[in-house]
């Protein structure tokens, strides 16, 4: 969390897209693929509302 720069509520929100990303995958566990994806979209959403 401290490397990212995000707060418990970020951390919560990329957990659940990660989830989200693992279902669309058919995919019963969350992979550090689906994590890194969720991340990826969170500073993507960053960069928009700058």
């Amino acid at each position: 969390m401290t490397e990212l720069n995000i707060s418990a509520r970020g951390y919560n929100k990329i957990l659940k897209v990660g989830r989200t990303i693992a279902d669309l995958d058919h995919s019963e566990n969350i992979c550090i693929e689906h994590v890194s994806g969720a991340v990826q979209y969170r500073n993507l959403d960053r960069d928009l509302w700058k």
